[in-house]
C-alpha cells in the first residue's frame, strides 16, 4: 500500500481516539455518570469517522485522480462528486 504524508496524522488521531477509549473502559469500570460516558463514546466515534474520511479522501486525491479522465472540467467533477458520496460512509 503506497504512503501518503496525511497516514502519519491519521496514526496519531487513531492512536489518540484508541486512549479515549481505554478512558472510557475506565469510566464505565468505575461507574462514572451515564451522560459522560455516552458524550466520551460520542467524541471517540466522531474521531474516527473524521480520521476515516480524511483517509478516503486522501486516497482519493493521490490514488484514484491519476485513473480518471484527462479532461479537466470532467475529471474535477467526478473528483467532487466522489467526494461528496464519501460522507455518507
Amino acid at each position: 500500500m503506497k504512503i501518503h504524508g496525511s497516514h502519519d496524522d491519521i496514526v496519531k488521531r487513531l492512536k489518540r481516539a484508541g486512549g479515549h477509549l481505554s478512558k472510557i473502559i475506565a469510566m464505565i469500570e468505575e461507574k462514572n455518570p451515564c451522560v459522560d460516558i455516552a458524550q466520551q463514546m460520542h467524541a471517540v466515534v466522531c474521531a474516527i469517522e473524521n480520521a476515516k474520511k480524511e483517509f478516503i479522501h486522501d486516497h482519493i486525491d493521490h490514488c484514484l485522480e491519476d485513473t480518471m479522465d484527462k479532461n479537466p472540467s470532467v475529471k474535477k467533477a467526478s473528483l467532487n462528486e466522489f467526494k461528496n458520496i464519501t460522507k455518507f460512509l
